[in-house]
């Protein structure tokens, strides 16, 4: 499948490195421009840069994705996957490739939408998390779900370790849910809003 990737942390990598060893065309990556970190100030790569310049992967850092609507329509991805990028999208943006702006996102949607689900999870005391790949809309992790892994909290679990953990099981459930979404045997469901 020929996929543009957006991401930006740690979080992202492995389904980065999955998709590759799968066999799929990531035709760019989109990340963050770089940034100022350390002590120095001195600019950082994201990542996902990094990872991507490691294989030779165009890398794409504008400061608006609605700049790249052109650039995206010419790309003609089957796919966009979306991990963490820090950018909301706009609605020109997930219309255009075929399967649609796919998100892995560290919850079981619909709990813990938005920012920072790990530590809400293990904050609130939550004995269960998992992964949702998720369908895009124009609201923050509202679209249908396509799929989800779950995973106990244990009490020695640490954001850190509990992150680690998610990261692998998001790019795992990420490559299986594309096979079954290019041989049309998945179909999206809605989010329980009263949930």
């Amino acid at each position: 499948m020929n996929i543009i990737f957006a991401g930006t942390p740690a979080f992202a990598v492995p389904a980065l490195e999955s998709l590759r060893r799968a066999g799929h065309t990531i035709r760019a990556v989109y990340t963050q421009p770089d940034r100022p970190a350390g002590r120095g100030r001195k600019l950082a790569a994201s990542a996902v840069k990094q990872c991507a310049q490691t294989h030779g992967i165009e890398i794409r850092q504008p400061e608006k994705i609605a700049d790249e609507e052109k650039r995206l329509r010419t790309d003609a991805p089957e796919a966009m996957i979306v991990i963490a990028y820090g950018l909301l999208l706009p609605p020109a943006v997930l219309a255009i490739p075929r399967h649609g702006c796919i998100n892995v996102h560290a919850s079981l949607l619909p709990r813990w939408r938005g920012a920072a689900p790990i530590p809400r999870a293990i904050e609130t005391g939550d004995t269960e998390t998992g992964i949702s790949i998720m369908q895009m809309e124009a609201g923050l992790d509202t679209g249908p779900v396509l799929a989800q892994a779950r995973t106990p909290i244990h009490e020695t679990d640490s954001a850190q370790t509990l992150h680690d953990r998610l990261a692998r099981l998001g790019a795992e459930t990420l490559v299986a849910t594309l096979e079954r979404l290019a041989r049309g045997e998945i179909t999206a469901q809605p989010q329980d809003a009263s949930r």
